[in-house]
């Protein structure tokens, strides 16, 4: 899709990641699955836990608006944002794969860290935000990018990349 990332430059920032976070979880696997996005929301879904399965997987994570495309008439999105959420969750027992619930996250401060949206919001915790449009436009742009928001490493590889990203 136009403006997604490049899929080696992906792969550069998914190494920087598990660099990054090897000492706190080093039990964390990486698999990269050399594959093009179709933004077929919930039917990919379901052909992401199917390809996964074949690999081994039992549980699968299905992030919120997963491979949601937009109108290209009116700009709306063209799926529910948990769509694929509940597709895969519908069809689970029937390929044999658990959807592991996954909420949205979201930064509080330094000291809390990320806590789940539900739990800020019963909280009335005050939430820093950053869409993916902004964080584009800063990289571009060389502006600051909040440590909370991507590690420098992740940021470099990405300011490196260019356009190309």
């Amino acid at each position: 899709q136009p403006g997604d990332i490049d899929g080696v430059v992906r792969i550069e920032t998914y190494e920087a990641l598990r660099k990054e976070t090897e000492k706190e979880y080093p039990m964390f696997r990486w698999a990269y699955l050399p594959y093009s996005m179709k933004m077929a929301g919930p039917r990919e879904a379901i052909q992401h836990m199917i390809i996964r399965k074949n690999f081994g997987a039992t549980h699968f994570i299905i992030g919120r608006d997963m491979a949601g495309t937009k109108s290209t008439i009116t700009g709306d999105d063209f799926y529910g944002a948990y769509d694929a959420q509940e597709t895969g969750k519908k069809f689970e027992a029937e390929l044999g794969m658990k959807v592991t619930h996954y909420e949205n996250m979201v930064y509080v401060d330094e000291e809390t860290g990320y806590v789940e949206e539900s739990v800020a919001k019963k909280t009335g915790k005050k939430v820093a935000k950053l869409s993916g449009t902004e964080f584009r436009r800063k990289l571009r742009a060389g502006e600051e990018i909040p440590e909370w928001f991507a590690f420098k490493s992740v940021v470099d590889i990405l300011r490196k990349a260019g356009d190309s990203a």
